[in-house]
């Protein structure tokens, strides 16, 4: 088939990019020429494990293309998807919709013959029938179905999502629409993998509705993180307890210092706000996104705690400032929040991060950027884990300590075992829902909790049986 993607963004070029590795033909399209420039140079403009060696290689298959000409990249396409940004929108929470409108207008006055318009963007629930008058009216006699098809890709493991994902939703009220969006991912159900039919405000409300629950997740583990932080607990045995449960599972019960990304942050507040609109309050999402902004300014209190109340005059090295490992993406990082607090508290910040200089060197003027953690750690007051990047889930914590001026760890992950820390020359470690070593708060773990190795703190201790009730 052939395929127009409109937008060449993380979700766009992704998605163009696998689909012509299932055979099809895909153009994609974009209006900033400083991008498609690139992208024909064979180039990625994002940092997505595995994306730049499949571009190139459906490339040179004939089968991927790039192009500033939307009205070629649509004349011939059996579906063109829209991919482009939904931010939110200033002052009032909702999903900005001027680049969808733009684009559906657009693609009507391109569109000569029958083809379903695939709206790829987060849109809050409506938009596609919105996106149907608008191409209606821009062009009364085109021939077209809409259909919503959400993402559901995690930066950093994208094309294994895409390539294998847990489901694939569609929204389409024509079987005609439908044949089309099943022979696009035929590739998929061939192999047994589920492709959910729905109604088009269905499909726009799964996508808002997974996101809100996952974030809900996270939030709920970091509330009962700083509990245990007070009663004695300990949240990476308390998090497997809970995970064994099939009924909650495992995923997304890691303690840490809140969510961010593309997607949790503006699909909270436009879920928030819709049911605002429509007199049906989402509470629980609107106390998430109240407690998750909590949890990032309590992040900056742990670190004071560990700098003896003040990080004036400080160096503080600072592992990790994009919001997960695996990406460039930065925004709405837990980072954001604490760096600029850490500066303005009078701190001197070493960041080291593998791929977060891009963005960062604009978005956190006045910290120092390194390579290494060695050489930011040397002569430091304190050392922030903020992203656990594999680069840093291995390091020699007992060389890190004897190159500190203060040994102090605040491990904002819980990649090391805090006694391991402790054993390895850190004077005192901030953990996440584990107590504070030197026990300022909550009660010191037991003894017996700091038998992994001294020289990774890895916590690679066998866990406790866990026996039905």
């Amino acid at each position: 088939m052939k395929i127009a993607m409109i937008g060449t963004g993380y979700v766009g070029l992704v998605s163009g990019v696998c689909f012509s590795d299932f055979g099809h033909e895909v153009v994609c399209v974009d209006k900033d020429p400083s991008k498609i420039t690139r992208l024909n140079d064979g180039k990625v403009p994002i940092f997505e494990p595995g994306l730049e060696a499949l571009m190139a290689r459906n490339v040179a298959a004939g089968r991927l293309s790039f192009t500033l000409d939307l009205a070629e990249a649509v004349r011939g396409a059996e579906a063109v998807f829209i991919a482009v940004g939904t931010p939110t929108r200033r002052g009032d929470g909702h999903a900005d919709l001027t680049y969808v409108m733009a684009a559906a207008e657009e693609i009507a006055h391109a569109l000569e013959h029958y083809a379903v318009v695939v709206t790829k963007s987060t849109v809050p629930i409506g938009t596609n029938r919105k996106v149907a008058e608008v191409i209606r009216g821009a062009n009364p006699a085109a021939d077209f179905d809409v259909a919503s098809n959400p993402e559901f890709l995690r930066e950093g493991a994208a094309i294994d999502d895409f390539m294998r994902p847990d489901r694939v939703v569609v929204g389409v009220e024509s079987e005609r629409a439908k044949q089309v969006m099943a022979e696009i991912y035929r590739p998929l159900f061939l192999r047994d993998f589920p492709v959910v039919y729905t109604g088009l405000e269905s499909a726009e409300m799964i996508k808002y509705a997974a996101n809100a629950f996952l974030a809900t997740k996270i939030t709920f583990i970091n509330e009962i993180a700083a509990l245990c932080e007070r009663v004695g607990a300990d949240i990476k045995a308390v998090s497997k307890g809970m995970g064994l449960d099939g009924r909650i599972g495992n995923k997304f019960l890691h303690a840490g210092p809140g969510y961010g990304g593309s997607c949790f942050p503006k699909d909270t507040r436009a879920l928030a706000r819709m049911g605002q609109d429509h007199a049906s309050p989402i509470q629980i999402v609107e106390t998430v996104i109240k407690v998750n902004d909590e949890i990032k300014r309590r992040m900056i209190g742990k670190i004071e705690d560990l700098c003896d109340g003040s990080c004036r005059d400080k160096t503080i090295a600072v592992l990790g400032v994009t919001f997960k490992p695996n990406t460039d993406d930065m925004r709405d990082a837990p980072a954001l929040t604490i760096v600029p607090a850490l500066i303005g508290a009078g701190a001197k910040v070493r960041v080291v991060d593998p791929q977060g200089r891009h963005e960062g060197e604009r978005l956190l003027p006045g910290v120092l950027w390194m390579d290494d953690p060695y050489e930011a750690a040397s002569g430091a007051e304190a050392l922030v884990i903020l992203t656990e990047w594999n680069e840093f889930r291995a390091l020699d914590l007992q060389r890190l300590a004897g190159l500190m001026a203060v040994p102090r760890l605040a491990d904002l992950r819980n990649v090391y075992e805090p006694a391991a820390a402790r054993a390895a020359g850190f004077a005192v470690c901030q953990a996440i829902g584990r107590g504070i070593e030197e026990g300022r708060a909550g009660h010191p773990a037991p003894a017996s909790e700091g038998s992994g190795p001294v020289a990774s703190g890895l916590d690679n201790r066998p866990q406790p049986e866990l026996r039905p009730a």
